[in-house]
């Protein structure tokens, strides 16, 4: 059974709860019965010892005659010795007769129970991880049903792009053959490529399939996903200080980062802001600074569905850093309110 990210931290939080609270319940229950029956011990060697104490005919108890004190017989005694009890002798007052069980006599008896309630924990233990393993499978399911049903839905929904997002380019290019460069067929273009955008990047969302790499011109990459953000935003303007570099990774997570991290610089830039990318052979990092709003709270832009703006749906980020994760790739974030933001990739796991 192949689980998602979600479903298998689903299933170990509940697998984990179900299970340590169900082991402290047993723990406790166990413990007061191994109480109970090293009490139940006590009082079946006391018995003994009562019963000796008419004839001594018991070879377990060794026995002494001592001064006797009223207040300790008929009592069972524990001492680091081992355990014992006193009984009053006919006809006299001034002695009492002690019978003695040894520590070591004691101890193994007490480790006997030990060991069978050690051994009952273990098997409990097996059984309590196989019971929480199938309730916690069971309660997954309502879960594993409603992100089916999500995908599925999303996946209707990408499908059901492709036709109109299709017309919209086509319609775009004839109006700008006809019309020359025109600023509304230039938003209806932007429009378009956010679309787009989006329709990825919900495709990198749903996908759990893992990625097959290969041999990538880092630069020339950088170059083309750049140059089709610089003609979708001619208000911005692009300086990319770029050093050749070749990675092994998957071509399409790539693009997939790149096309986040610049589509954020750029629609959150300011009015002739400047997008900076650089990437260094000796440090086998990229860098992509902007000049924009900034970020105010940096250490939550990568959780899913969270955003700072009424644009978006808080996902492409968060897809960044899956990506990320999955190619092994260390990214960080710098920002500044009302300054800008830069993120870095570290490459270097790629170039090896």
């Amino acid at each position: 059974m192949s689980l998602k990210h979600v479903e298998a931290e689903s299933l170990g939080k509940s697998f984990l709860l179900f299970f340590l609270s169900m082991t402290l319940l047993m723990s406790v229950i166990l413990y007061l019965s191994y109480a109970k029956e090293s009490t139940a011990l006590d009082e079946k060697l006391f018995t003994q010892m009562r019963l000796c104490s008419f004839d001594l005919k018991c070879d377990q108890f060794e026995f002494d005659f001592v001064i006797a004190e009223q207040d300790d017989l008929y009592q069972f005694h524990k001492t680091e010795e081992g355990v014992f009890a006193l009984f009053a002798i006919a006809d006299t007052t001034d002695y009492a007769m002690k019978l003695f069980y040894t520590k070591q006599k004691y101890q193994k008896e007490l480790d006997l129970i030990q060991e069978q309630y050690f051994h009952r924990y273990l098997l409990a233990l097996v059984l309590l991880a196989l019971l929480s393993f199938l309730f916690s499978l069971y309660a997954l399911r309502p879960l594993r049903q409603a992100l089916s049903l999500g995908d599925e839905f999303i996946k209707d929904i990408l499908h059901d792009f492709n036709t109109p997002l299709s017309s919209l380019r086509l319609n775009s290019s004839l109006l700008k053959k006809e019309l020359g460069e025109n600023t509304k067929i230039l938003r209806i273009e932007q429009a378009v490529q956010t679309v787009l955008n989006l329709q990825n990047n919900l495709r990198s969302y749903i996908d759990e399939s893992p990625l097959q790499n290969e041999k990538i011109d880092f630069k020339e990459l950088i170059q083309k996903r750049s140059a089709i953000f610089a003609e979708n935003y001619p208000q911005l303007r692009f300086i990319c200080h770029l050093e050749p570099l070749q990675i092994y990774a998957n071509t399409d997570a790539m693009i997939r980062i790149l096309d986040n991290l610049i589509s954020n610089a750029a629609k959150y830039n300011k009015k002739e802001g400047i997008i900076e990318i650089t990437l260094s052979a000796t440090d086998k990092k990229v860098l992509i600074k902007d000049s924009g709003r900034g970020i105010k709270q940096p250490q939550k832009i990568f959780q899913r569905f969270y955003k700072e703006h009424e644009r978006g749906l808080g996902i492409g980020l968060h897809i960044v850093k899956k990506l990320c994760d999955s190619l092994h790739i260390p990214i960080a974030v710098e920002s500044k309110v009302g300054v800008g933001s830069s993120f870095s990739l570290d490459l270097r796991h790629l170039c090896s």
